[in-house]
């Protein structure tokens, strides 16, 4: 039983490293096509211009409602603050 757990672990291992430089190409190829484009980042969710692109969103935008509202897109919920908010102040 632990052999074949072991080469199980084995085989996992081994197919990661050869898909891994198998995609090297292709993310290359995509890093390229980025830069030419000029393309910002990637959109992550559909609902609000603050969770589709994260560093295009001005600070206000969570709060247009009003500064004490709730979160009321459930994609806010997934997205962390910028680290330099989450510093304590000194």
């Amino acid at each position: 039983m632990v052999g074949a757990l072991a080469l199980t672990c084995a085989g996992l291992v081994l197919h990661a490293s050869s898909e891994a430089r198998n995609a090297r190409g292709a993310l290359a190829r995509n890093a390229s096509l980025v830069r030419r484009l000029a393309l910002t980042d990637l959109c992550l969710c559909t609902e609000a211009n603050y969770t589709r692109h994260l560093s295009m969103a001005d600070l206000s935008a969570p709060f247009q409602d009003s500064p004490l509202s709730l979160e009321h897109f459930p994609s806010g919920a997934l997205v962390e603050p910028p680290v330099h908010l989450l510093e304590k102040n000194p």
